[in-house]
């Protein structure tokens, strides 16, 4: 049974910084790209970033550019989120995903490819 689980979440203040971690189990998800969703109340879930099967090559939403990297550890089967700079607008439950297409871009990971979800971490960006 696949399963991804997330942890790293909490409360930030503005320009502060948090780093949430994916660890997958069930099976090994070293061919493909993975990403990061995140969900604001009212909101649809939207596409954060994602790193394909190797971790060379990443790609972001413009609002989190330079200010989030996302890392990954085959042999750990590990995705990692480092959120630096955070903004209140950042506030939402955040998703780790696994894509459906081995080897496949970091620019076609969306909502819709994703077969694999985690289960969400709250983060709170609040003074």
């Amino acid at each position: 049974q696949v399963q991804l689980v997330e942890s790293g979440g909490g409360l930030a203040q503005p320009g502060g910084s948090l780093r949430l971690s994916c660890a997958a189990s069930g099976r090994t998800f070293s061919s493909y790209a993975m990403g990061w969703f995140r969900q604001a109340p009212g909101k649809e879930r939207e596409f954060v970033g994602a790193i394909n099967w190797s971790g060379g090559s990443t790609h972001y939403a413009d609002s989190v550019k330079g200010r989030f990297t996302i890392s990954r550890d085959n042999a750990r089967n590990t995705v990692s989120l480092q959120m630096n700079s955070l903004k209140p607008e950042d506030t939402a439950v955040y998703y780790c995903a696994v894509d459906s297409s081995a080897y496949g871009s970091v620019w076609y990971v969306t909502k819709a490819s994703v077969n694999y979800w985690g289960q969400g971490t709250q983060v709170t960006v609040s003074s």
